[in-house]
């Protein structure tokens, strides 16, 4: 039985020795009835069995006191290992000599029961639950001790025969036996089972405790469901509502942004446009000019041929003469206008998009002129003294021509801006100069568009190609410029387009194109 408890709960050790504890009764008992059985044995045959009947005698007692240790929860200390010494002498003895055995295996069952005993108060003084069952086992051994001890000491007091020899015969001694041997084991067996129960019903308790636990746990778990799937259905809502705002506000964006682009354009085409208009301007006052001289040549030479025979053959042939000039004059004029707008129609945007060989000295020196007009056309007093120096014999290099000149344009619009607000500081000695280079570096050409303006910080440096970066005054500059320039040089042509500039000292703009 003992075992099977051991089986099904290792954990309570002390079953395994209640075990050990009945087994080696069990087989000490059978040993007897073996020596019963045999019929006339001999002492060779009756001294091993009375040996090992010693041996497991002994055992079974020592490990009644082992399983009282773990059942209680008492830690072993020199007292048992004392009573393990004492089992191996009594085993020597029993060996070897006899005559002092029995003395010394008395005096271990006495200290054995007396450590039982001891374990027994110890769990009781400590209230341990059920200790007292295992004390009840005991205390039948204690009584029939007891009641032998007073048998025989009235037996002496009344010098009448021990009455005990004669009735320990037949059913009496197996009764006593009994008491001595189930009392223990019963009190133990009645311990361990009621542990059983008290566990069975703990455990009861918790099972129901966690059922209850489960429940309320599966009803928290709904609650937090029901709770998560509103705050999922309110975050999907604010997720559409922000996306829908978001939605909105990038349609405004990139409606804000084509405005921006169409003003940079248009700027650039207002710079263009002045540039061209005061480039044309000088040619076609000459136009006027001689064609209202002609006008009045040619009322002259009326009033003259009026006059019949009476008029100034040299008169009429001098007039002739200056109005031949002047026809010549205004037709010179004409192709000089004309040869101006053909030469911007061969950058305008029929040929937008298409990379083709270009004469990069001409592009730069037409686009540098037309935005120092375009300046001069707004403000009549500003001056700059132009400086170019443009590599000789440089091949044509391909691109797409307009674009390259609104670039052109926009480095030559910043770098006039520049000098013109460091002039108007009124800096003592100051001499605005822009200066432009063009040079054949191996299989690239690199265009500089330098000025002694005003210069950038390094704060503004690192930002000047940003879109939408801006050092003018609100109304002045989109902050697109420079951001659209570095695209159609690094994204379009596949160059580079930097910048030095030390603030106070001016700044350098370097285009490098691949040939």
């Amino acid at each position: 039985m003992h075992l099977a408890f051991f089986r099904y709960y290792p954990a309570q050790r002390a079953n395994l020795y209640f075990a050990f504890f009945a087994g080696a009764l069990a087989l000490e008992r059978l040993i007897i009835i073996i020596q019963w059985a045999l019929s006339s044995p001999t002492l060779e045959a009756m001294l091993p069995l009375q040996f090992v009947r010693t041996l497991l005698y002994y055992l079974a007692y020592l490990w009644a006191v082992r399983a009282l240790y773990t059942l209680f929860g008492f830690r072993p200390g020199w007292l048992y290992k004392g009573l393990w010494m004492g089992f191996f002498a009594v085993i020597t003895l029993t060996l070897f000599a006899r005559t002092y055995a029995s003395l010394v295996g008395g005096l271990l069952i006495i200290s054995i029961i007396a450590e039982l005993l001891r374990l027994t108060w110890l769990a009781l003084r400590q209230r341990q639950r059920g200790a007292w069952m295992v004390g009840a086992g005991f205390a039948v051994i204690l009584l029939v001790l007891a009641i032998a001890l007073g048998v025989v000491a009235v037996s002496a007091l009344l010098k009448v025969p021990n009455p005990i020899p004669s009735a320990s015969q037949g059913g009496f001694q197996t009764f006593v036996n009994l008491l001595l041997y189930l009392s223990p084991a019963l009190g133990i067996s009645l311990y361990l089972a009621r542990e059983f129960a008290l566990d069975s019903q703990l455990l009861q308790v918790k099972l129901s405790e966690v059922e209850r636990l489960s429940a309320q746990t599966l009803a928290q778990e709904q609650e937090k469901q029901a709770l998560l799937a509103a705050q999922n259905e309110t975050l999907e809502q604010q997720v559409t509502q922000r996306t829908e705002q978001l939605q909105r506000s990038l349609t405004d964006l990139r409606a804000t942004q084509a405005q921006l682009l169409q003003k940079e354009k248009m700027a650039s085409l207002g710079e263009l446009t002045a540039g061209i208009a005061h480039e044309i301007q000088n040619p076609l006052n000459f136009v006027t000019n001689f064609s209202d001289l002609s006008s009045e040549l040619v009322a002259e030479l009326r009033e003259e041929q009026a006059k019949g025979v009476a008029a100034d053959a040299a008169l009429q042939q001098e007039l002739f003469e200056d109005l031949t000039q002047n026809l010549d004059k205004i037709s010179h004029h004409g192709r000089r206008a004309a040869g101006i707008v053909k030469g911007m129609l061969e950058h305008s945007q029929t040929s937008a998009g298409e990379r083709r060989p270009t004469n990069l000295n001409g592009l730069t020196e037409e686009y540098l002129r037309l935005a120092y007009q375009g300046l001069r056309a707004k403000d009549k007093a500003f001056n700059v003294e132009l400086t170019t120096d443009f590599a000789p014999e440089l091949t044509p290099v391909t691109m797409v021509g307009p674009d390259v000149g609104r670039v052109l344009l926009n480095l030559f619009t910043n770098a006039f801006y520049a000098v013109r607000e460091r002039q108007q500081v009124g800096e003592a000695g100051y001499q605005p100069t822009v200066r432009v280079s063009t040079q054949r570096v191996e299989e690239q050409v690199h265009i500089r568009v330098q000025d002694n303006g005003t210069g950038m910080s390094p704060v503004v440096r690192e930002k000047i190609f940003q879109p939408f970066f801006t050092t003018k005054p609100p109304g002045e500059g989109t902050g697109l410029g420079l951001s659209l320039s570095y695209d159609i040089i690094a994204q379009g042509h596949g160059g580079t387009l930097s910048v030095e500039s030390k603030q106070g000292g001016g700044s350098t703009f370097t285009i490098i194109l691949p040939v």
